[in-house]
């Protein structure tokens, strides 16, 4: 009941609050950004969302647009900045999300919306994380976040969607505060974030 008839109303009311709360937040961030970045502010992405469709994230940008001698983008650990690197270990960059959850594209919790190009490389069992509103937090980001693998990230997605209950977004929400806070599963070890997907070792295997 709480999933089908409560979640929505709750993430909405409570992204709405958060937003107005947090605005001289978001607007201090955005001149940093702005003077240490460039322009713009705002990184968009689009990402699949509930049933596969298609939204527009919003986050706050954290690389440079650095480019080598043949006008291609340095790797992201060359474009990635102190401030950069700063604004992801507090999470400042995820802020803008709550537009994407107050517009309906995204939950407070859920499994985290991934790149589009994903899509083609989950197996049945691994696209069951589009049943639902992907979030701004989960319970795959309170368990490792960035420094668990692949697997075990859509293990706790399919988890999380088949106990949705307000008791478990509560816990998840609570642990995502402390995480923030720790700084903790910001980066896999030898990348700037976390390795790209590049599908299931057992579905490779097997192929």
């Amino acid at each position: 009941m709480y999933a089908k008839y409560f979640k929505r109303l709750l993430d909405f009311l409570l992204s709405l609050i958060a937003l107005i709360i947090l605005s001289p937040i978001l607007l201090i961030v955005a001149i940093f950004v702005r003077i240490k970045l460039g322009s713009p502010v705002i990184f968009k992405q689009e990402r699949p969302g509930k049933n596969e469709k298609i939204f527009m994230l919003y986050k706050f940008r954290t690389m440079t647009n650095e480019k080598d001698e043949n006008g291609n983008l340095l790797p992201d650990s060359q474009r990635l900045t102190k401030f950069g690197r700063f604004l992801r270990s507090t999470s400042l960059d995820e802020l803008p999300e709550l537009l994407n959850i107050i517009k309906g594209d995204m939950a407070i919790v859920g499994p985290r919306p991934l790149l589009v190009e994903y899509l083609l490389l989950y197996n049945d069992e691994q696209k069951r994380r589009h049943d639902v509103r992907p979030g701004l937090t989960g319970l795959a980001q309170v368990n490792g976040r960035n420094t668990i693998s692949w697997e075990k990230k859509f293990k706790e997605d399919i988890e999380y969607i088949e106990n949705i209950t307000f008791l478990n977004d509560f816990k998840i929400i609570c642990k995502t505060v402390g995480k923030v806070f720790r700084r903790e599963g910001i980066s896999q070890e030898n990348n700037a974030t976390i390795e790209k997907f590049k599908g299931s070792k057992e579905e490779q295997f097997n192929g």
